[in-house]
């Protein structure tokens, strides 16, 4: 399971109006890489695998494939604008170490 912040949905849905296809869903993927060891990338997508999970809150959904949910399963996804905000943001209960841009981390 992993949870996705109601600022974070508005952001997916604001980025999906903006340039993808309606049937789009946002794909959290952990890939190698990454000063931490692990980077987290995030893509529109639209092939969903039988082995994917599916998380839907706040009006959006966002898909994982089965290896990286074990690496944030737990995850909170929020995301933080403004002036000084970061963009998304990864709160992740399985991360030993975080570089300090928050976008890689290590197990």
């Amino acid at each position: 399971m992993i949870h996705i912040s109601e600022s974070a949905a508005k952001q997916i849905i604001r980025l999906k109006d903006e340039g993808t296809n309606a049937d789009s869903f946002l794909r959290v993927k952990v890939v190698p890489g990454g000063c931490s060891g692990m980077s987290y990338k995030l893509d529109f997508d639209q092939a969903q695998a039988a082995t994917d999970k599916v998380f839907e809150e706040h009006g959006t959904k966002v898909v994982i494939d089965s290896k990286s949910l074990l690496y944030i399963a737990g995850m909170t996804l929020d995301y933080e604008g403004g002036l000084n905000g970061k963009g998304f943001t990864f709160s992740n209960p399985n991360a030993s170490k975080t570089c300090g841009c928050g976008s890689s981390f290590g197990v």
